[in-house]
């Protein structure tokens, strides 16, 4: 059985009405045992304004004490308000739409090696994003028409299961993730997949490979050298 998230696991301490969304206060000192996961340390991850929970609930935090820490947490009601809006700035367009696909590296004239403009976060559940006046051209990326109904198709099957793709599907990628795995987590969303970010997936893992390189070739040095020495360290 899939591993609840952060919000799921809210949503069960909550239990908020389903006719209304409304819920009763929600004490940070009730996160413990079970939910001890929901600590909100030095942040609030999965409570953030472009998370599920704000998506889907009017919330309300209460902040009693020093440090302005938050103290409790409910739910006013569903929310209605929020819709994400899909248009991309002008600029962003023209920029990326001279570039190739990241993935297939082409820029065609034909149906499916056109160049589409791609929101990297495939759940399109950020605020900021959804706001041309604050979207980014990191936000974005070229993808041709073939990859993006390819890349539109595994985005929605994650958000069916929560479970992430897997890049080594690709033969040669040496690495899953480069940063969190198969589990979807509100507290680094689409980070660390091909998907979101196949340009800067190749960039991290060809560094993790390298310092894995290194490593094990310092091992295997000092194995020749000192065998004794080095296996009696292990």
């Amino acid at each position: 059985m899939a591993r609840n998230s952060l919000i799921d696991l809210f949503l069960e301490l909550a239990n908020p009405n389903k006719e209304t969304g409304e819920s009763r206060w929600v004490y940070t000192s009730e996160f413990t045992g079970k939910y001890k996961r929901l600590e909100l340390g030095n942040g609030w991850s999965w409570g953030r304004k472009s998370s599920r929970l704000q998506r889907e609930y009017k919330v309300e935090t209460q902040r009693i004490g020093k440090g302005n820490a938050i103290t409790a947490i409910r739910l006013a009601g569903h929310n209605k308000d929020l819709h994400f809006n899909h248009n991309i700035r002008q600029d962003i367009r023209d920029t990326l739409g001279k570039r190739k696909c990241v993935m297939l590296g082409i820029n065609g004239d034909s149906e499916n090696t056109i160049i589409e403009i791609d929101h990297k976060d495939g759940r399109k559940n950020d605020v900021r994003v959804s706001n041309i006046a604050t979207q980014k051209i990191e936000d974005f990326q070229p993808l041709c028409k073939a990859a993006n109904d390819i890349k539109r198709q595994i985005c929605k099957s994650c958000k069916m299961t929560d479970k992430r793709w897997d890049a080594k599907n690709i033969t040669g990628n040496p690495y899953s993730f480069y940063e969190g795995d198969e589990q979807y987590s509100e507290d680094i969303g689409c980070k660390g997949c091909y998907q979101y970010d196949p340009v800067e997936y190749r960039l991290q893992t060809t560094r993790m490979l390298s310092e894995e390189a290194v490593k094990h070739s310092v091992d295997f040095v000092m194995n020749k050298l000192y065998p004794e020495l080095f296996n009696d360290k292990k």
